[in-house]
């Protein structure tokens, strides 16, 4: 009888899964993350040999010099990586270390770029992963995000011979220690500013409304979970916007960079902003937000204006990540 192969087993393997981001700032580094992000069928819902034309003739040409101009506002020269990578590599160290389990691995991939889903599925399975555990970083469900995410999971088990079994965490916009760590990072944000903000604004990721209206419930999702960071602070305004359009087509409103050239003329002056649909910060938070979103509001009339730090790898996230995780081991 002929020997079976060695094969490692006995192990849970957990993947943390974020957007992604380019290897560098380069132009072809960034034109090729482009490239992925904007082939995905989730991300853009048209004519794909009519946006195949469009996207390499015309956006693959003309971007990626601006998308390089953002990146290198924020990018980490000292760790030479983005901001996401760094904070995402962190978040799922912390996580290894915090679970004391040795049947466990923790590790992190990227739905665009590097490194792959389907690199790290492949290397948990070799080091003996018979379970899998995916939590895509995405608090407020979207097919765009955490959707196409499942997506590219799925067809990486499609090819392999021997599958682990599989469990997707889903969306936590309502957790209660989700809610209890954006709080409290408000209120650190608070404590460390000599001004009062009139209002914080909460900004979230758009998608376009056509996406709304075919059903899916992200906007939904990002409006209760301002809500229920509302209730835990009463004394302060919050308002949701929406960020990051792309392209001519009607997006979710009301758009964030539109409300911050607005919100002076209403008396409001001093604002706070924070973006809890991103689970690290990024080229969206640092360089939109942080960078262009304050320029806008302050030669708008605006006189005190400031970001409240995505979760990160703070201790509140990680607490949150591994009680997400261990409710589904």
């Amino acid at each position: 009888m002929e020997k079976h192969p060695e094969v490692k087993f006995g192990k849970t393997g957990v993947l943390i899964i974020n957007l992604g981001t380019p290897d560098s700032t380069n132009w072809f580094d960034i034109r090729k993350y482009l490239k992925e992000f904007l082939s995905d069928k989730r991300v853009i819902e048209v004519n794909p040999i009519l946006w195949q034309i469009i996207l390499n003739v015309f956006i693959l040409n003309l971007r990626p010099s601006k998308t390089a101009k953002a990146y290198k506002e924020i990018w980490m020269k000292e760790q030479n990586m983005s901001p996401l990578l760094y904070y995402t590599q962190k978040q799922a160290e912390k996580i290894s270390n915090s679970i004391s389990n040795e049947s466990l691995i923790v590790d992190f991939a990227m739905r665009y770029g590097n490194p792959s889903i389907k690199s790290k599925i492949n290397k948990l399975h070799e080091k003996g992963c018979e379970n899998l555990i995916i939590l895509p970083l995405y608090p407020q469900y979207a097919a765009a995000t955490t959707a196409t995410v499942c997506d590219e999971v799925y067809r990486t088990l499609m090819n392999m011979r021997w599958q682990p079994s599989l469990k997707i965490i889903p969306h936590y916009e309502s957790e209660p220690l989700y809610i209890e760590a954006l709080v409290n990072s408000i209120n650190k944000k608070l404590e460390s500013i000599n001004w009062k903000p009139d209002l914080i604004l909460a900004s979230y990721h758009g998608i376009p409304k056509k996406y709304f209206d075919k059903g899916d419930p992200y906007h939904c999702y990002c409006h209760k979970t301002t809500r229920l960071i509302s209730e835990k602070l009463q004394s302060i305004e919050i308002k949701t916007t929406f960020q990051s359009r792309f392209g001519p087509q009607e997006w979710l409103q009301p758009y964030t960079d539109k409300t911050l050239e607005n919100l002076p003329k209403e008396g409001k002056k001093n604002v706070l902003a924070i973006c809890p649909g991103f689970s690290s910060d990024c080229v969206e938070t640092l360089e939109e937000i942080l960078i262009q979103g304050k320029e806008s509001f302050m030669e708008s009339g605006g006189e005190n204006f400031d970001m409240i730090p995505c979760l990160n790898d703070n201790n509140d996230h990680i607490n949150l990540l591994n009680d997400l995780i261990k409710r589904n081991i």
